[in-house]
């Protein structure tokens, strides 16, 4: 039996919320089905990743904002288009490939290479491979009943089969970033799927390695504009996701592109810098003004309290938060996830915090792209914003009860339901969750 701290972790008074519901109805909280308005792609001979169309409904879904806790209408635009899709990520999309080690790979850059290559001299048995990096936002966000999108580039190799084949079998929609980009070229390996070797010692200690860190170059830095189909999808999305790990495949230049079009077509923008935060801080002129500009346009930036302390100087997260609130233009939430300690969300008019889930762990990998999802949930559909960190508390801790990202990560019926949200009530958070 698990158990569960509910005594708030900082300073900050939570309200009791009896007459809020967890989570709003929401029939579609199960298996996620394959979403209508996009196409997996599947090629048997072709040598690049083709972008696909979206199909838009006549209808489109009537939300409004209670003024309270932001919403993906609450930006003016000339341009809004039907939002039929809740999520699209940016970049960030590759294969894991999981092994236990005897140990974690050599600090020295040059070791570190080397051992990488004998590890890809051998590939590993396909039961080693899982959906990584962005894929596990867009799963995590897919099993809570939202319709996502991956934007981002696969190879046309097996890996990048894989991961396509899973994307599909999780009901979120792929669009391919090199339309009109001729991959037979003679640095063909460029076009390759991006690999990440996730590699697990004794000690449950990770360690990661990936070609992108052995280059000072994006891993796909001949991608140079935003297609048309991918504009497409930007557009017809509620929530744009972007985190720091997208500048190891995309140029700061294509990054802020995105971005830019992103608040043009009324499309709210979520930021997770996480540890490239602090290297792109210190990075080029480039990468310093593409982390300027996440962080001044996004309208939900979440990090960790060290990351916060990172950007800002300010040890405190409270103060800190509010500092990174105060330099953005559009940001309505800034999200301090805290550990053990809980989590708290910062706004214009006031502060909300929810404890921290003590559970037995398994696995962190995960965690946080499963707390992530479950904001956006909260962020669409106007959810108290306790609740929502509730929520993404409990999400990512259910996620860590598990083993590996992917499609291992939570599920609200596997354990966030069964395990943790029956225990709210002592919290006085109401359980009126759809089975």
């Amino acid at each position: 039996m698990h158990t569960i701290t509910l005594k708030s972790p900082i300073p900050y008074h939570v309200p009791s919320l009896k007459s809020h519901s967890i989570f709003p109805h929401n029939p579609r909280l199960t298996q996620p089905q394959p979403h209508p308005f996009f196409a997996p792609i599947y090629r048997a001979h072709s040598s690049a990743t083709k972008g696909i169309g979206i199909s838009v409904p006549k209808h489109a879904p009537n939300s409004t904002s209670d003024g309270l806790n932001g919403s993906v209408h609450d930006r003016k635009s000339k341009n809004v288009a039907v939002k039929d899709v809740d999520v699209a990520t940016l970049g960030n999309l590759c294969v894991d490939i999981v092994l236990n080690v005897p140990e974690l790979p050599p600090p020295d850059v040059h070791d570190r290479r080397a051992y990488m290559d004998r590890l890809s001299a051998s590939p590993p048995d396909k039961r080693h491979w899982e959906a990584g990096g962005n894929c596990n936002m867009t799963i995590a966000a897919a099993r809570l009943g939202l319709r996502c999108a991956a934007i981002g580039h696969v190879g046309s190799e097996v890996y990048g089969q894989f991961l396509l084949d899973v994307l599909h079998d999780q009901g979120i929609g792929m669009v391919g970033m090199n339309e009109d980009t001729d991959a037979n070229s003679s640095s063909a390996s460029s076009y390759e799927t991006l690999l990440c070797w996730v590699l697990v010692d004794p000690l449950q200690r990770h360690g990661f390695c990936s070609r992108a860190d052995f280059s000072k170059e994006p891993a796909f830095s001949w991608l140079s504009k935003l297609s048309g189909q991918v504009k497409m999808a930007i557009k017809q999305s509620k929530i744009l996701f972007c985190n720091g790990y997208g500048f190891d495949e995309l140029s700061p230049g294509l990054i802020v592109s995105a971005v830019e079009y992103a608040v043009e077509v009324g499309t709210a923008i979520f930021f997770d810098p996480g540890p490239r935060g602090k290297s792109l801080s210190a990075g080029t002129p480039e990468e310093r003004g593409a982390l300027n500009q996440l962080l001044k346009m996004s309208d939900v930036l979440l990090l960790t309290s060290d990351e916060a302390e990172s950007l800002t100087g300010i040890k405190n997260p409270v103060l800190a938060g509010q500092e990174l609130l105060k330099q953005g233009v559009h940001k309505k939430w800034v999200i301090v996830k805290m550990g053990p300690k809980g989590s708290i969300l910062i706004t214009k008019s006031g502060i909300s915090c929810a404890p921290a889930f003590k559970v037995n762990v398994m696995d962190t990998v995960g965690c946080g792209d499963s707390f992530v999802a479950a904001i956006a949930y909260g962020f669409i559909h106007n959810m108290p914003m306790v609740n929502t960190l509730v929520i993404a508390n409990a999400v990512g801790a259910a996620t860590a009860m598990g083993c590996g990202a992917g499609r291992n990560v939570a599920t609200l019926d596997k354990k966030v339901i069964s395990e943790l949200l029956p225990k709210l009530k002592s919290a006085g958070l109401e359980r009126k969750v759809p089975c």
